[in-house]
């Protein structure tokens, strides 16, 4: 059993300790997956989340950000796809919930009740991480706009219902001149050009739009504002990022006590070891301060604050590093079995690497931080 004293800290309310009961008894029972198709798998896991009625913490008027961290620690713990799938149902429609109109917030009915799918098409072949240099343009016609352009490693490429796209509106150069759209997957001229298979499955692909036509009201809020939207969704979902590395980094020390526990070495368990004793203490303070990180973001935009960018860029940081590290450890504790098929610590090796490159890379995250405390001491 993972420990669960941090709930007890006062970032949270009784609320989210029964929140945390509720994910704790559903993952249990319901987690871990079939993962061998992954698209199926996806398909079933936010069906099933919907049923339960735990996306309906993905969207609305008010984002609980501690909610959201609490959800993905847990679900991660038990299944790296069951975070996922929960994920993107908030992130895809992040921008809706934030700045969408009555009519496009019909959508967050459906991707809450797990009876559509969301995907956020941010990232370009040719600009990664450098949103402002979006290349992706929407072109201003009779009645709305037209769009082309390519966007790749989307999650839920290709099994997604609905994507918010940002694109280049040309108000201004760089970052002034982007807008955010909804855009139905079914729309004439979207086509998915590639499935991208990576280390750890998850559904991801390359889109390519060939003169898309959006109405006027696919528009999410106003023309130019895509930037700033596409920022405060990463506000409020980049620190959920690290508690989904939490979740994972938690599960690696509980396979790492079961392990040193078990296995025998020089006449004692490995657990009598000095040394082996060191790796868990070091593994135990890192995921304490990843929480703290964490939940000091969430608990700070939940009370009020307009901007976290500072806070959810340390959050993120640490907490995917620190759970690389964790793991790492973890699966050097094993031994050989670290790195055979079917134990966990293998699969949660494949799994962290990509949380230090999604949502802003590691080093775009020290950018950013680095920005914010040189800002403030001048």
């Amino acid at each position: 059993m993972s420990d669960v004293t941090f709930l007890n800290w006062p970032f949270f309310e009784p609320r989210h300790r029964e929140l945390a009961a509720v994910i704790e008894d559903w993952a249990a029972a319901h987690l871990p997956v079939d993962h061998s198709d992954v698209d199926a798998a996806c398909r079933g896991l936010v069906a099933a989340l919907g049923q339960k009625g735990l996306l309906q913490h993905t969207a609305g008027d008010a984002l609980d950000v501690r909610s959201l961290c609490l959800t993905r620690e847990i679900l991660a713990r038990h299944d790296g796809l069951a975070d996922f799938a929960f994920a993107m149902q908030g992130l895809g429609m992040g921008a809706v919930s934030l700045f969408g109109s009555p009519e496009q917030r019909q959508w967050l009915d459906r991707t809450r009740a797990g009876t559509a799918i969301a995907g956020f098409a941010l990232t370009e072949p040719g600009s990664g991480s450098d949103v402002a240099q979006t290349a992706t343009v929407a072109e201003a016609v009779q009645g709305g706009y037209r769009l082309t352009g390519e966007k790749t490693y989307i999650s839920n490429g290709g099994i997604a219902d609905v994507y918010v796209i940002i694109a280049r509106t040309g108000e201004a150069p760089g970052a002034r001149g982007l807008s955010a759209f909804l855009l139905p997957a079914d729309a004439p001229g979207l086509e998915v050009v590639e499935r991208i298979d990576v280390m750890a499955p998850h559904p991801l692909a390359h889109l390519r739009l060939t003169d898309v036509t959006l109405p006027r009201s696919a528009l999410i809020g106003r023309s130019g504002d895509g930037f700033k939207i596409a920022m405060s969704v990463l506000d409020v979902f980049r620190s959920t990022v690290g508690a989904a590395a939490l979740g994972f980094a938690r599960r690696a020390l509980d396979e790492a006590l079961a392990r040193v526990a078990r296995v025998r070495a020089g006449g004692g368990s490995l657990s009598e070891h000095q040394m082996v004793q060191g790796h868990i203490a070091d593994m135990a303070v890192q995921i304490d301060a990843a929480a703290l990180l964490i939940y000091r973001a969430a608990w700070t935009k939940d009370t009020g604050a307009a901007r976290i960018t500072r806070e959810a860029a340390m959050a993120k940081l640490y907490a995917t590093e620190a759970a690389q590290r964790v793991i790492d450890t973890a699966l050097q504790l094993h031994g050989g079995d670290g790195v055979r098929r079917g134990f966990a610590v293998e699969s949660l090796y494949r799994e962290i690497r990509a949380l230090r490159i999604y949502e802003g890379a590691s080093d775009v995250q020290r950018i950013v931080i680095a920005r914010s405390v040189l800002g403030a001491s001048s």
